[in-house]
């Protein structure tokens, strides 16, 4: 399919899609959008760390606030390469419409939160959060820091929902050899935010689980992209490959 593609329907889209084309009287380019994201929360942080003294949260905040950013661009330029085809509905309605990236991101997000209040401040002599923040951590900064979470773990579960949803597709369905390079050019952008995820490394090197957490969701995605990108190549240069 070549040629401009009418934007989706709500309900069609990732709910990152949804937010950013729903603010009512305001339509903005999703470059400005991008900016925006990423000159909010950078100016914000920067302007706590100033007032409260707390550099060291920061720095990582900056590195969180670039891969959340760098993974809205994934985001939208997977769903730009699946809408590009034609796609079987069924693997466009799970990608697209089944929200399930919003439940992944919050069994993530939990599981955060249950890491850093909890099992950290048990098992740690200095928790992370005294570490960053100190023994009183300022309210807002805290605010700023759990949104900032949010915003990566969001990402962190779009990706997932994609290499789940990419490895199931090739899987149940043979497709002609362009419309299979396109599919492995999504997947492969899938994988590409994945890996862009380890230079999240460096902050957690003193935190076992954090780091083993985020190394074996790094070796999943690029295991089940692999996966994925293989099958594609293969069943579309079988004799019967065609789009099901």
């Amino acid at each position: 399919m070549s040629g401009e593609n009418p934007p989706p329907e709500y309900g069609e889209t990732w709910v990152y899609e949804s937010i950013v084309k729903a603010l009512p009287g305001i339509d903005i380019p999703t470059w400005a959008a991008l900016a925006i994201q990423l000159v909010v929360f950078e100016v914000a942080v920067v302007a706590m760390a100033w007032y409260y003294d707390v550099w060291n949260a920061a720095i990582a905040a900056t590195a969180v606030i670039f891969v959340a950013t760098v993974g809205s661009i994934e985001m939208l330029r997977i769903s730009t390469l699946v809408r590009r085809i034609d796609v079987p509905p069924t693997y466009s309605a799970l990608l697209f419409s089944s929200n399930m990236e919003v439940v992944l991101s919050v069994l993530a997000y939990i599981a955060m939160l249950t890491h850093l209040f909890v099992f950290d401040p048990q098992v740690a002599e200095t928790p992370l959060v005294t570490t960053l923040f100190g023994p009183e951590p300022p309210v807002l900064v805290v605010y700023l820091t759990l949104l900032v979470l949010w915003d990566v773990c969001y990402r962190i579960g779009t990706g997932w929902w994609a290499s789940i949803t990419g490895l199931w597709r090739s899987l149940r369905f043979r497709f002609e050899p362009e419309t299979a390079r396109v599919f492995q050019r999504a997947d492969l952008e899938t994988w590409g935010f994945g890996v862009l995820q380890l230079v999240l490394v460096p902050f957690v090197l003193d935190q076992p689980v954090l780091l083993a957490s985020l190394l074996a969701h790094v070796t999943a995605v690029t295991v089940v992209t692999a996966a994925s990108v293989t099958l594609l190549h293969v069943r579309s240069r079988e004799p019967d490959a065609t789009r099901s």
